[in-house]
């Protein structure tokens, strides 16, 4: 494949589950090289199943998932709507456990969950144990695990849903700062018109189950972002328009 900026490619993608379950039915996707894409869609649309498959952590029914040459799923990294943290390990060795994996070696690794941990400002924490860290916390612990590695491509899966309105805005935050600085694809799955706005260069608006892609929309808005636009007309002249996209959307019933 030589589609040059375009990382990925789902070509009519669709997943039926054994129990009989449509989650995504001729899903046409492209995930662009620094971009940072958004999958907004009511609950049970079918975005997880659609980040699982990028992933993949679960294949299609049919449709193709096609990678640029020089990128594929080694090169990603998944970020779960819980932290998913081993309760037995400190947050240095949560954070080290996908170089373990993949067998880096000791000083190395070392280096790396400093580094990872430093990102996310969690650097005084590296021999705390997870029950002793807030929600907000562990996510951290969380995107610094999915950071360790490194990763061209860095896949969300309504990381904040679960927070509190004030860490979700200081986290939607850091992850900005962090995507900026890093240059990472990141494709973010939310069911939050406001987040999605507010975060993404575009967004795909998806149907209701099962989900393919009803439109998108570019948010041209320049970065860095902060309070002042969170509080701009032009959010919410965006705002607007992704919910009417969105409603437009959930009225199709997952019509083509």
């Amino acid at each position: 494949m030589k589609t040059s900026g375009v990382i990925v490619v789902l070509g009519r993608v669709g997943k039926t589950f054994p129990n009989g379950t449509i989650a995504v039915e001729g899903l046409d996707l492209d995930i662009r090289e620094g971009e940072f894409l958004t999958l907004l869609g009511p609950s049970g649309c079918g975005k997880s199943t659609a980040l699982r498959i990028i992933a993949g952590l679960i294949a299609p029914s049919s449709g193709s998932v096609q990678w640029r040459d020089d990128a594929d799923t080694e090169g990603l990294s998944f970020v779960f709507q819980e932290p998913t943290l081993m309760p037995w390990a400190d947050v240095g060795a949560n954070v080290r456990l996908p170089l373990m994996l993949k067998g880096v070696d000791t000083h190395a690794a070392a280096k790396r969950v400093e580094a990872a941990l430093g990102r996310v400002g969690l650097s005084p924490f590296a021999q705390v144990y997870p029950r002793e860290l807030s929600g907000g916390m562990k996510m951290r612990v969380s995107i610094a695990r999915a950071l360790v590695t490194d990763p061209t491509l860095l896949l969300m899966d309504e990381p904040f849903a679960a927070l509190d309105e004030i860490t979700r805005f200081k986290l939607n935050n850091d992850l900005l700062a962090l995507w900026r600085e890093l240059r990472k694809t990141v494709v973010f799955v939310t069911h939050s018109v406001f987040e999605s706005v507010y975060l993404s260069q575009r967004i795909v608006v998806m149907t209701p189950r099962p989900g393919r892609v009803f439109t998108e929309v570019v948010i041209d808005a320049p970065y860095p972002r902060d309070e002042s636009f969170r509080t701009s007309a032009d959010y919410a002249g965006f705002c607007r328009r992704v919910s009417h996209a969105l409603a437009q959307a959930t009225a199709s019933e997952g019509r083509p």
